[in-house]
């Protein structure tokens, strides 16, 4: 049975999907063949599993599901919740993005062969007002927004942490990959064992508090071995692709959700080179992002990147590639999980490795202040640092563990050092 639970506090009723049920419940035998051992399914409790009771986040996708199968199949009392973000009207036409119509669908097949109670949980309303607004005022404000950041601070490890203590859960588990490590009774974040699946960027303001109600069964894991999972036990989403863009911009036209949100917002302007000169004109801040060359529509006989949006004067500033490189950053809206605190590290400038995009690998420098708010300095400028995106922080020397991290809220370019200490 699927349930839609409305906003916390709302009413509880049946909804009826015109989908079959599953075939028949999962032959955990099959996993015999498959190789688990890098899956994390000690969830760190004395009483016998069997009276454990775990919410495994759905999504609908492969990660997800493996995690609900395997919690299942160690003997936990499983308990699937899956999101909706969407008008569910809206979303049944909508592909290849998590928490919408057809994940919900897979969500819900999953749970059936798995023999577990399932919820659909009806956050229409605050995924708009905690994400989706915030991502359209961050672009208005010329800063380059994390949408999935902002859903796990807010939807996925508040509000539904909140829902998942109201089933009664003891822990909620997610298909993320990140380890959660236990030292000294001190629960911590460390990179996934596959760093090419490595999610900790998107995770660095999860709480002490959130990390010790959450856990992480596929941190250990390979990618591979989580889809012959699924394989093994016949999960219909065992081939599913991973979600690709952001599950709102499915199309990955941020400036068509910004102007949907916020309608009139793409006010055209001047382009504007580093030395003053008016090479251009454009159609509205909120179609640039730093860094960017392709699209520019200027022809100075120079290559030309994005290296300043000043969104307030309503001008794009562009400039040579060494422009934009970045010798050192301030972080906002930090979390800190390291020893001691984020103050004291910055005072003592602490070594540490920093991660400014999601695809990129941690870099080495120190913790500082920059204009007296907690920074990093990097050892070798980094290129094209944005305002909004994340600064995740890793222990040094080799990175394993998440130290925390913030928002970028400003940078000091490689040939200044002002305001560093």
């Amino acid at each position: 049975m699927t349930t839609l639970i409305g906003p916390r506090g709302g009413p509880v009723t049946s909804v009826e999907i015109d989908l079959p049920i599953a075939d028949g419940l999962c032959d955990f035998s099959k996993l015999k063949d498959v190789d688990l051992s890098g899956a994390d399914l000690d969830l760190g409790f004395e009483k016998p599993r069997s009276e454990t009771r775990v919410v495994a986040a759905m999504s609908g996708g492969v990660d997800s599901s493996v995690v609900a199968a395997l919690l299942k199949y160690a003997g936990y009392d499983v308990i699937g919740v899956t999101l909706q973000l969407y008008d569910h009207g809206a979303a049944l036409k909508k592909q290849g993005a998590c928490c919408a119509g057809q994940d919900i669908h897979d969500a819900r097949r999953v749970a059936e062969a798995l023999g577990i109670a399932h919820y659909v949980l009806d956050y229409e309303n605050r995924f708009r007002q905690q994400v989706m607004e915030d991502f359209a005022d961050s672009y208005l404000k010329g800063s380059t927004p994390i949408p999935c950041v902002r859903c796990n601070q807010t939807v996925k490890f508040k509000d539904l942490l909140a829902t998942a203590r109201d089933l009664g859960a003891d822990c909620m588990a997610t298909g993320h990959y990140i380890r959660r490590t236990v030292e000294g009774g001190v629960a911590k974040l460390a990179r996934a064992a596959d760093p090419d699946r490595d999610q900790s960027y998107f995770l660095f303001a999860t709480t002490r508090e959130q990390l010790d109600f959450l856990r992480f069964p596929l941190g250990g894991m390979k990618k591979p071995d989580v889809r012959r999972a699924a394989s093994a036990l016949g999960l219909q989403v065992a081939a599913k692709p991973d979600s690709q863009d952001i599950c709102f911009v499915p199309a990955g036209r941020y400036s068509d959700i910004v102007e949907k949100l916020r309608p009139g917002a793409a006010e055209a302007g001047d382009i504007v080179h580093m030395d003053g000169r008016v090479v251009g004109r454009h159609e509205g801040v909120i179609r640039y992002t730093i860094g960017q060359r392709r699209g520019l529509g200027v022809a100075t006989g120079e290559p030309l990147f994005v290296t300043k949006l000043d969104a307030p004067n309503k001008r794009v500033i562009v400039g040579p590639r060494e422009a934009l490189l970045t010798s050192a950053l301030a972080i906002g809206e930090s979390n800190w999980l390291g020893e001691g605190s984020l103050a004291d590290a910055c005072a003592a400038g602490a070594l540490a490795l920093a991660r400014v995009r999601s695809t990129r690998a941690p870099v080495p420098g120190r913790m500082t202040l920059v204009d007296g708010v907690p920074g990093f300095v990097f050892d070798t400028p980094e290129e094209g640092v944005a305002p909004g995106q994340a600064c995740v922080l890793y222990a040094a020397p080799d990175g394993a563990s998440v130290l925390g991290g913030g928002f970028i809220t400003s940078t000091v370019h490689a040939a200044g050092q002002a305001g560093l200490s």
